[in-house]
C-alpha cells in the first residue's frame, strides 16, 4: 500500500522527468539548429568565429558561475595538476571540434558534419574498448561493423575519405573521454577550457586587426551581434544538458542525442541545398541501422538490469 510520502515522491520524480525531457528536447533542438548561426557568419571566417565564440563563452559561463557562487569549483580545478592536465587536452580537442564544425558549415559540408555526429556514439564505444578495456557483445560488434561499412560507403559517395565526419567524431569522442577523467562540472569545465583558450583567441584576433588595419566585420552591428550570440548559444545547451541528464534515464538521453544530427541533416538538404546522391543516402541508412541496433541492445540490457 502506497503511503502519502511515497505518492509525493513519485509525483516529484514524474515532474522532474517531465521537466528534464522538455529541457533535454530544447537542448538538442538548439544544438541541431546551431549550423544556422554559423552559416549566417560564414563571411567572418572559421578561425575568427571560434576565437569570438571562445571569448564570448568565457564571459557568459563566468557570469553564470558568479551568480551561482560556484567559482570555487574553477579554483579547485586549476589547483589540481591532474585535472588541469586533462582540461588542457580537452580544451585543445574542443577547439579542434569547434573549428572543424564551423569550417564544415562555411564550406557547405553540413551533411558530412551530421554524419560525424551520428557515428560519434559508436566512436565512444570504440574508445571504451581500446582505452578502458570494455567488452562488447555480438550485437554491439554488429553495430560497429555496420558503422564501418557506412563510413566506407560514405567515402565512395563523396569521392574521398570523409575526414570531416571522422574528425568530428574522434575529437568529440576523445573530448568526452578526457572530460570524464577531469573532476569538474560541465559549466565549470567549460569555463576552464575557454579560459585556457582565451589567450590564443585574443592573440589571433589582435593579429587579424593589425593585419587588416581595423576590426573588420566586428564593426558591422549585425555580424558583431551574431558573434556575441555564439557565447549563449554555446553555454545554454550545455547547462540544459547538465539539467536534463540529472533527471532522465541514460536510455532517454541516448535517444535524444540523435535529434541534433537529424536536424542538421535536414538543414543540409533543405535550407543549405547540399546535394545527396543515392550512395551517400545508403551510408546514412546504414548508420541509422547501426544506431538502431546499438540503441535496442542498450535498452534491452538496461531493462534486464533493472
Amino acid at each position: 500500500m502506497a503511503t502519502p510520502e511515497t505518492t509525493i515522491d513519485e509525483k516529484a520524480a514524474a515532474r522532474d522527468a517531465q521537466s528534464g525531457l522538455i529541457v533535454g528536447l530544447v537542448c538538442y533542438l538548439l544544438w541541431g539548429f546551431l549550423p544556422l548561426l554559423f552559416h549566417a557568419l560564414q563571411d567572418v571566417g572559421a578561425v575568427t568565429i571560434v576565437a569570438d565564440r571562445t571569448i564570448a563563452s568565457l564571459f557568459v559561463v563566468g557570469a553564470i558561475l558568479l551568480l551561482r557562487n560556484r567559482m570555487s569549483e574553477v579554483a579547485a580545478a586549476l589547483r589540481d595538476p591532474q585535472t588541469l592536465r586533462s582540461m588542457v587536452i580537452s580544451s585543445v580537442l574542443l577547439a579542434a571540434n569547434w573549428l572543424i564544425f564551423v569550417w564544415a558549415v562555411e564550406q557547405n559540408q553540413v551533411l558530412e558534419a551530421s554524419f560525424g555526429y551520428f557515428i560519434n556514439p559508436l566512436v565512444n564505444v570504440a574508445i571504451g574498448m581500446v582505452l578502458l578495456g570494455e567488452r562488447q557483445n555480438p550485437w554491439q560488434w554488429t553495430a560497429i561493423g555496420v558503422a564501418i561499412l557506412a563510413i566506407v560507403i560514405q567515402a565512395v559517395g563523396v569521392g574521398r575519405f570523409p575526414w570531416i565526419a571522422v574528425s568530428l567524431a574522434l575529437t568529440f569522442g576523445f573530448y568526452g573521454y578526457f572530460r570524464k577523467t577531469a573532476k569538474v562540472g560541465s559549466a565549470s569545465g567549460l569555463f576552464v577550457e575557454t579560459l585556457i583558450l582565451t589567450p590564443l583567441a585574443i592573440a589571433y584576433l589582435a593579429y587579424t586587426f593589425i593585419r587588416d588595419g581595423g576590426v573588420g566585420l566586428h564593426a558591422d552591428p549585425y555580424h558583431f551581434f551574431l558573434l556575441l550570440l555564439t557565447g549563449p548559444a554555446t553555454a545554454a545547451p550545455l547547462l540544459m544538458f547538465a539539467y536534463a541528464v540529472q533527471r532522465l534515464r541514460l536510455t532517454t538521453i541516448g535517444m535524444l542525442q540523435y535529434l541534433s544530427p537529424s536536424i542538421a541533416f535536414l538543414l543540409a538538404i533543405t535550407a543549405f541545398g547540399e546535394p545527396i546522391n543515392p550512395v551517400r543516402l545508403l551510408s546514412f541508412g546504414l548508420i541509422w541501422l547501426s544506431l538502431a541496433i546499438y540503441s535496442a541492445d542498450s535498452f534491452m540490457r538496461r531493462g534486464r538490469a533493472a
